[in-house]
């Protein structure tokens, strides 16, 4: 079985964050994406404490999938330095049908 990666990733409007989502799952980078509204970000910015609301994904897809998903994030985002960063899962821990989904729907068809 694969190993599997939350991707955390940020975006400026529900609506990006939604158009960013579909591209990643039709593209079989991720099996599945959750956007949670209405976070704020604090943050530094070309030498300026920011304050943002912002709309958070959680991308849900294995380790080998990583690179191609960074790739085409970082050419469909907005921003110019955008957040996409990826948590590790331990080692299979979990539903194991559930990451076997994941696996099975990262597969090129």
């Amino acid at each position: 079985m694969s190993e599997f990666r939350f991707v955390y990733i940020t975006t400026e409007t529900q609506e990006d964050a939604l158009q960013l989502g579909r591209k990643i799952v039709a593209h079989r980078l991720a099996a599945c994406v959750n956007i949670l509204p209405g976070i704020t970000s604090i943050y530094w910015w070309q030498g300026k404490m920011q304050e943002a609301a912002e709309v958070a994904l959680i991308v849900k897809t294995t380790a080998d999938r990583l690179a191609d998903l960074t790739e085409k994030v970082m050419q469909w985002h907005d921003y110019d330095c955008p957040c996409i960063v990826a948590l590790p899962l331990a080692s299979n821990e979990g539903n194991g049908e559930y990451l076997q989904w994941i696996s099975d729907q990262t597969q090129d068809l």
